[in-house]
């Protein structure tokens, strides 16, 4: 009777959210819940982001949602903690903790077990467990061996589900409310407590799965699709720039057919928290059945080549035109438009560019230096060896001798367009073949993958 007894308490709002992790997923999961009337608890163990987040400052990536928080706090069903309480009410705890690349040291579920043994030590029967953190194979069924092993029976008294977040954040067709979720639950009340906690972030749209490998696998197959395809794409430009073509017309080419292609865009290389990452949990599962996962590792590789081909394309052009040695780097987040750095191509291309002797510095208008140790983790780096500068100016842009464009934020349009036309530096390196070609600019400009840019 535990899990019906919840769930009929769930119907009647007589129970509370705990969310677990503060950041890009939790966050706006949290508000979005508080909003709708239920009362959160947004529990982060960063005792400084909560603090932030009691005095109204908020990411810049979360600045949309900045009034919704500010109405949540007010009406009291948002609360920041770093710690979760006990409560005679049924708890719901929603793990949205990163899970990072494994560095020897830890695994990446390591943040996944320590939000779940927090939200254990303050459970009781009835409660429920739902993750969202991308996991490796195998990790939700690891989770429910921790229920068990604290005397619950999962399915009769204590429910668990896996429901792996799908976020895009400041894209603005998809967003937390329409976007389909795929969910595994132990149990059918545990699907219906689900259900009924997400009818209020994307109006239940939960498409159920039998097992929690399933669910563990769409995930990491979904960010699989992504690398491969721009891995794809990244190595068709290396060759568009060896054949002398354009590889953006060659993508537009292939667009026009109505069936069976999907285009994607090139670039220095994928970062962020996902898509480097969630596809190492497929090609981990394969090699445990002794089988290689070919795709993976060829992506993965091409994926590792590209900020080195960048580099490399940028000494050559240097050398051959007796241009200064030095290179701006311009764009560390590793999207555009957010302050998230994590796994960059941003740092590769600067920590390659150093290596072959190539003065270096970077800037982005969303670094910021308060965060540097973070950067550093976040990017394999034991320190930052090249030099941030702190805005882009006519007299800062002339010192050097090549601008190369890794991430084009849109605040930094006017000014880079306004580079290129005044011929500030001798040459430029867009990354995104953003910039359109002027003729009447002294700059080289060379894109990747194409000698011109259309």
């Amino acid at each position: 009777m535990y899990l019906q007894d919840s769930f009929d308490k769930v119907n009647s709002n007589h129970h509370i959210v705990e969310i677990y992790g503060l950041g890009y997923v939790g966050f706006p999961l949290a508000v979005r819940l508080a909003i709708s009337g239920h009362k959160v608890y947004g529990i982060d163990t960063d005792s400084k982001k909560i603090e932030n987040l009691k005095n109204n400052s908020l990411m810049t990536s979360h600045h949309e949602l900045e009034e919704s928080f500010s109405s949540s706090i007010k009406s009291g069903n948002f609360t920041p903690a770093t710690s979760p309480q006990k409560s005679d009410n049924p708890k719901i705890g929603i793990i949205c903790v990163p899970t990072p690349v494994p560095d020897g040291k830890n695994n990446s579920e390591t943040f996944v077990y320590s939000a779940v043994n927090n939200f254990l030590n303050t459970s009781k029967k009835g409660d429920v467990l739902i993750l969202e953190s991308s996991v490796r194979i195998g990790t939700t069924d690891e989770v429910i061996n921790l229920v068990k092993d604290r005397g619950y029976q999962v399915g009769v008294d204590f429910g668990v589900s896996f429901c792996p977040e799908r976020i895009d954040p400041l894209n603005q067709k998809w967003k937390l409310e329409n976007i389909p979720r795929v969910i595994y639950a132990s149990d059918d009340l545990t699907f219906d407590i689900s259900k009924k906690i997400y009818s209020a972030v994307n109006n239940s749209n939960l498409y159920r799965v039998s097992s929690p490998k399933v669910a563990e696998s769409v995930k990491s197959f979904e960010n699989t699709f992504r690398l491969v395809n721009i891995s794809l794409v990244n190595e068709l430009a290396v060759l568009c720039d060896k054949l002398g073509i354009s590889v953006n017309e060659v993508i537009k080419a292939a667009s026009t057919k109505p069936f069976g292609f999907m285009p994607f865009t090139s670039g220095a290389g994928v970062g962020g928290h996902c898509i480097p990452k969630d596809p190492t949990f497929l090609s981990d599962s394969a090699r445990q059945k002794g089988m290689n996962f070919s795709s993976i590792e060829n992506a993965l590789e091409i994926n590792t080549m590209i900020p080195q081909y960048v580099a490399d394309s940028i000494r050559s052009i240097i050398e051959k035109n007796s241009l200064k040695k030095s290179v701006l780097v311009c764009g560390l987040a590793y999207k555009p438009d957010i302050e998230d750095m994590r796994d960059s191509p941003g740092f590769k291309i600067s920590q390659n560019l150093l290596k072959q002797n190539i003065s270096t510095s970077a800037y982005d208008p969303y670094y910021d230096h308060n965060f540097e140790k973070k950067y550093l983790i976040e990017n394999n780096l034991e320190k930052l060896n090249f030099k941030i500068i702190p805005r882009l100016d006519e007299s800062l842009i002339k010192e050097f001798g090549c601008l190369c464009i890794v991430q084009h934020h849109t605040k930094l349009k006017n000014q880079l367009d306004d580079i290129y036309k005044k011929s500030l530096v001798p040459f430029i390196y867009d990354c995104q073949n953003r910039l359109s070609l002027n003729p009447k600019s002294k700059t080289i400009l060379i894109g990747l993958g194409s000698n011109h840019l259309d």
